[in-house]
């Protein structure tokens, strides 16, 4: 992509609405405008690094063998009516009549949909496990929507739902979306600790929320230091192993680490002096296990190896993906603006052309550009007639990971400049070692999906 093609209205001064830096840095960033409280567009340079984390999502997700499906924003108020969630969810639910005055409502999760969806062509234990998933936009009525897409009214998130037979099969699926958001997160250059949480109004008695440590966080957060040392890596998990994935469970949850609804002071206490942490996090996710709390109640039942009929237990299991945005830049940014990580970079590097209209500067920026893209990469070409240090700046402030800079002198010598934007160390080679770098650079990233 070529900017003088591209629609980037980037901003010069900080917006006085925006409290915090994520906020601050996607709209001058020209990534999301906002069209009411809590309810933006997202433009295309917000909208390209909300689908890459997007396609992580799903990559992982269908990596341990969950279905993706697509369920509507609608949902039917008989189906909340069945469950009992209907009045007691509160208003946060936007409540809606059609002309028929039938009551829908405008859906914040989707435990109830997929109930029904399973009931009515599931009948057997033959058939279980099962997990399905899907990414969607949801809609809660915040009081007072702040922070951006940090906390919007409408957002983008994966929800799935898990089908078993007993309590033992429903906590091992509890086990195994645990393992795959472990990698998930650190696919997107992020570290999400996994704290024992309150269920809400999903309920149930297990649940993780994963939080990243960030200043601007909503919820205090208690936890031994020494799970920040915790990596997942690209270990090789056999997913339907109950053993491989309760060893992982036991390795990032056995240490001390709670939201403030569940903290406990007195266990917290036990942690030697120097590892209690009190900090602040970013919920990026939440995984439950609830049994037969909604199964019960709308009649999901399958009939059991003894031939009786029982009630399937249930899970859920939330990533905020739109929200993730916000907690990546929260998390990896600097005074001049976002540096994204490059598993979610909205382009693999930036191509700044420091002469513009110069026959030998544009010729070589046309042959990088070219080269990157020969080789499975997203360059975005800075071919704008501005003066260098504006360019500079855009590019900082959009947080590319690496950027090539092409002028006269260097090419004079077959070099140009390629910088690291999160160190700032700037390296001179050919070009086409500079190609070959960007390339061996992003190779594990391509790899991983």
């Amino acid at each position: 992509m070529r900017l003088t093609r591209y629609f980037l209205p980037v901003l010069k001064e900080d917006p006085k609405e925006a409290q915090i830096v994520s906020h601050r840095l996607m709209l001058r960033a020209g990534m999301i405008r906002q069209q009411a409280a809590g309810i933006y567009s997202w433009l295309p340079l917000g909208y390209k690094v909300l689908r890459r984390i997007e396609q992580i999502v799903h990559e992982e997700q269908q990596r341990v063998g969950h279905i993706p499906l697509l369920m509507p924003t609608l949902q039917s108020a008989d189906l909340w009516r069945e469950s009992g969630r209907y009045d007691d969810y509160g208003e946060e639910m936007l409540r809606i009549r059609d002309r028929h005055k039938r009551d829908l409502l405008y859906g914040p999760t989707n435990e109830e949909m997929i109930t029904d969806i399973f009931r009515s062509h599931i009948g057997s234990y033959k058939d279980l496990p099962l997990t399905l998933y899907h990414i969607q936009w949801k809609f809660r009525d915040e009081i007072r929507p702040r922070f951006g897409v940090m906390r919007g009214r409408e957002f983008l998130m994966k929800d799935g739902y898990n089908f078993d037979l007993t309590k033992e099969d429903a906590l091992h699926a509890y086990n195994r979306h645990l393992v795959s958001y472990l990698r998930t997160y650190e696919r997107m250059g992020l570290q999400a600790i996994p704290m024992r949480a309150d269920g809400g109004p999903i309920g149930g008695d297990h649940t993780h929320e994963f939080l990243v440590l960030a200043e601007t966080g909503e919820s205090e957060v208690y936890y031994d230091s020494e799970i920040t040392d915790l990596k997942f890596g690209n270990r090789q998990i056999d997913h339907d192993s109950h053993a491989e994935c309760q060893a992982v469970m036991e390795e990032f949850t056995s240490r001390y680490a709670r939201t403030d609804e569940t903290h406990d002071e007195a266990l917290f206490q036990q942690l030697p002096e120097e590892r209690r942490r009190v900090a602040r996090g970013i919920e990026v996710g939440q995984i439950f296990y609830f049994g037969t709390k909604y199964s019960e109640p709308m009649g999901a039942t399958v009939v059991a190896p003894d031939g009786s009929r029982v009630p399937v237990h249930m899970g859920s299991h939330g990533i905020g993906v739109s929200r993730l945005l916000g907690a990546i830049i929260e998390a990896s940014h600097d005074e001049r603006g976002i540096i994204w990580p490059e598993g979610v970079t909205p382009f693999h590097v930036g191509i700044v052309n420091l002469k513009q209209g110069d026959n030998s500067t544009d010729s070589a920026c046309e042959a990088l550009y070219a080269e990157l893209r020969a080789q499975g990469l997203d360059p975005l070409y800075d071919d704008r007639d501005e003066r260098a240090g504006a360019k500079f700046a855009t590019m900082d402030l959009i947080g590319l990971p690496w950027r090539i800079t092409v002028g006269p002198r260097g090419l004079a010598n077959n070099k140009v400049e390629l910088t690291n934007r999160r160190s700032g160390e700037t390296e001179e080679l050919p070009p086409s070692d500079a190609v070959a770098r960007i390339a061996a650079i992003y190779q594990p990233v391509l790899k991983a999906g």
